[in-house]
């Protein structure tokens, strides 16, 4: 999709869910109201804000197309489908444009102003394709990293999601990134998550991080938000 057709189609969306799911139509409209100013081309040159618009609608399409299923067609689908990508549709994404989100102002903020940058996306990618490579799955969102302190939601091939934090923040340092980052998921509703620091200079630790994170997928309890340091 081109730069000059994110508008017309976030509008598009717009008029579908106001009847389908109007807190979502709510959602769209604020977006819609922060981006519809840009230029086609500076909106091009910004990468990730406009990542996050593809992001956006490509989430709208998929949960208005679910919004029309009914209730046991939509739960025979939610039963085939990778539980990370359940987990986001089913619980995540509605939470997102149904509640107040503490955060969406900031980012948005960054976004436009293209301060955003994914400092650990080298690493992220890392972990997203071991992931892969042992059969479990994976989903990354915008949203659950700028308003969900979620740097990628995993799963093992026979866990349960599992809300994954990084950074290259030193362990001794970090002590208030993970209380704030504790804060977050609870506000959420997130029951589970691991928050990892660890150093950059070091990037052999990504099998034992996934050892990690494929563990706890199968056995971290509910209300557990659990920090580790390599």
């Amino acid at each position: 999709m081109q730069a000059r057709e994110i508008s017309p189609k976030l509008r598009e969306l717009i008029h579908l869910a106001s009847s389908l799911e109007p807190a979502l139509a709510t959602r769209l409209e604020e977006i819609w109201r922060w981006i519809k100013d840009i230029k086609s081309g500076s909106l091009t040159q910004k990468k990730f804000l406009m990542g996050f618009l593809l992001e956006l609608i490509k989430d709208t399409e998929f949960w208005l197309e679910l919004k029309v299923l009914t209730d046991d067609e939509r739960q025979l689908f939610f039963n085939q489908i990778a539980p990370t990508v359940r987990y986001w549709y089913e619980y995540l994404f509605p939470k997102w444009f149904k509640e107040r989100d503490l955060k969406f102002y900031i980012w948005k903020q960054k976004l436009r102003s293209g301060e955003f940058e994914r400092e650990d996306g080298t690493l992220i990618e890392s972990i997203a394709s071991e992931i892969k490579s042992r059969e479990g799955t994976f989903v990354q969102r915008y949203v659950a990293d700028f308003s969900m302190a979620t740097d990628i939601i995993v799963s093992s091939n026979t866990g349960k999601p599992l809300c994954v934090q990084v950074t290259s923040m030193a362990d001794e340092f970090s002590h208030q990134k993970y209380e704030d980052w504790k804060h977050t998921l609870q506000g959420w509703k997130i029951e589970r998550g691991i928050f990892v620091s660890y150093n950059p200079a070091k990037y052999e630790f990504v099998i034992q991080l996934v050892n990690l994170v494929w563990h706890n997928s199968n056995h971290l309890a509910e209300a557990k938000y659990l920090k580790f340091s390599f």
